[in-house]
């Protein structure tokens, strides 16, 4: 997992960093990252199947690898925004194949009452792996330009390939739903990686958020899915602009580097801090007052740049970054929870798979809506925005706390 993750973290920094050094600009970096996302959506539906059908982990593991790794090498070769387009979508598909087979390795390798302690540890190994992508990134743009570290993200996935080749393929096998069954695997999905789709999806599926729009409620869930698209539309925003405003405000890459250096090291803090947060505040009320430090943290950049003259310094930056992982910390956590105790027996693969879906769909809009927004109106109209949308979605989830409280007591 260490390396798997030096390698992720490492390129889904260098590429936005790698567009502009090419001449590209936000409305490209957007556009690479529209296509990843999409890709791993469809991954992880794609992947999730094989994974049902075969239960061949180690072969998933070893071809997922190897194609970060072409990906990798091919990055570093081409010139090309355009062919970063595609290596970026083939990147996106493979890369996300280790997700489920990483969850499921753990769930199958203890018991189930060691599986919270198990995921608490692949967490922070997750985290690590951020952390050490991005102390590598910072120290090597003093020496190097950026196209060297595609190297070092091709290295780093070939150890992760040929420690794959341990993995054993034998004793207990559970199926990706068994991910839905446990507050823990569905806790360390949310935080990790969106999307799991324990089934196809129907039209029926979405019925709870199509009511909605015809003016009734069928069941409270179809506004907890609308808040959830809210919230990682604004989000998304705000991450797909990141990387491209601190170049906008004359970062150099070792300072872009150490500014996602100083969140991983954040957001490895928070992690020992947001149980107790929660345990105390409750989940409804952690994930209401969560969403407080991240519409903050997409304003700061925003009121910085309408009353300032001149670039943004770093304490500001890292002020902003840094709430962005407190406040999602907090919220993953708390929202996994109160989601978990939303599904009904029995149901579990349609609310997941049905949230994956949402949630894809933010993330996806959230990226290619940056990039317009901001060739048109400006880094500071695209922050207000996506502050005014992390708002839509705190008043989504005040009238889905509401109205689940009001249907309980009716009942």
């Amino acid at each position: 997992m260490l390396p798997a993750q030096i390698t992720a973290q490492g390129l889904s920094t260098v590429i936005p960093l790698y567009v502009i050094f090419l001449g590209g600009d936000i409305g490209e970096v957007a556009i690479i990252s529209a296509l990843q996302n999409g890709a791993i959506a469809i991954g992880s539906l794609a992947w999730g199947r094989i994974i049902d059908r075969f239960h061949s982990k180690r072969p998933i593991l070893v071809l997922s690898f190897f194609f970060v790794l072409l990906c990798s090498l091919g990055m570093y070769f081409t010139n090309s925004v355009y062919i970063l387009y595609g290596l970026s979508i083939v990147l996106g598909f493979f890369m996300v194949a280790r997700s489920p087979v990483t969850q499921l390795l753990v769930m199958e390798s203890v018991q189930k009452n060691l599986w919270s302690w198990l995921f608490a540890r692949t967490s922070i190994i997750s985290t690590l792996g951020m952390l050490v992508a991005m102390i590598i990134g910072t120290v090597g743009s003093f020496y190097f330009d950026l196209r060297p570290y595609f190297l070092i993200c091709a290295a780093s996935s070939g150890i992760a390939m040929v420690l794959s080749i341990s993995v054993r393929g034998d004793g207990i096998h559970l199926e990706r739903s068994s991910i839905a069954h446990s507050l823990h695997g569905l806790r360390y999905s949310i935080s990790h990686h969106h999307f799991v789709f324990p089934k196809i999806l129907e039209a029926y599926d979405f019925r709870h958020i199509i009511t909605l729009f015809k003016g009734k409620i069928s069941n409270e869930i179809g506004i907890f899915y609308l808040a959830s698209f809210f919230f990682y539309f604004g989000s998304n925003m705000y991450f797909t602009a990141w990387t491209p405003f601190l170049k906008n405000q004359n970062f150099s890459n070792a300072d872009v580097f150490l500014n996602y250096t100083i969140q991983m090291i954040t957001m490895l803090l928070v992690f020992f801090i947001a149980p107790k947060i929660i345990s105390r505040f409750g989940e409804e009320r952690s994930t209401i007052l969560a969403h407080i430090p991240r519409i903050l943290a997409v304003m700061i950049p925003a009121i910085s740049l309408l009353s300032m003259v001149g670039t943004l310094g770093f304490p500001v930056t890292i002020t902003s970054s840094c709430l962005m992982v407190i406040a999602f910390s907090i919220f993953s956590t708390s929202s996994s929870v109160i989601f978990f105790k939303s599904i009904p027996q029995g149901f579990e693969g349609k609310y997941l798979g049905v949230n994956s879906a949402v949630t894809g769909v933010g993330i996806f809009a959230g990226s290619l809506v940056t990039g317009e927004l901001t060739k048109f109106l400006g880094y500071a109209a695209m922050f207000l925005s996506a502050s005014a949308i992390l708002v839509v979605s705190l008043i989504l989830y005040q009238a889905y706390f509401r109205y689940k409280l009001s249907h309980n007591s009716l009942d």
